[in-house]
């Protein structure tokens, strides 16, 4: 199988740019969620800083950036902060399940939604 160079760096070219894209969007909303959580919305693009900044907004302290920072620890702690950070902000748990798989997706809509910080998710009725 022979390819065109001509394909192939126009493929690569657009696999960049959708790439691109998709982190745009993704530092657009982790800074409108910063920003609503009280804390400086450049923090999103700083690393570790940005850990830091989501610790803060669920609310956990800040000795948890070191467990986050820990191979296979962080993954069971990034859930728990995605989870409390959606709580924070007034959502459920269908909401922290769409933080974990599709942050691309869920952090604009909780930055640019209607949610509040501080806010607590309705109970549903037993």
């Amino acid at each position: 199988m022979n390819e065109h160079p001509l394909f192939a760096s126009l493929t690569s070219s657009v696999s960049l740019l959708l790439f691109l894209a998709v982190c745009i969007l993704v530092i657009i909303g982790m800074w409108k969620v910063l920003i609503k959580g009280g804390l400086p919305g450049w923090g999103c693009i700083i690393p570790v800083y940005n850990i830091y900044c989501l610790v803060k907004i669920a609310r956990k302290e800040c000795w948890w950036i070191f467990l986050l920072l820990v191979p296979v620890v962080n993954i069971v702690i990034a859930i728990i902060v995605s989870v409390a950070i959606s709580r924070n902000f007034g959502k459920g748990g269908g909401f922290a399940f769409g933080l974990i798989l599709l942050p691309w997706v869920f952090y604009p809509i909780l930055g640019f939604g209607n949610a509040t910080y501080g806010s607590v998710p309705a109970m549903s009725a037993p």
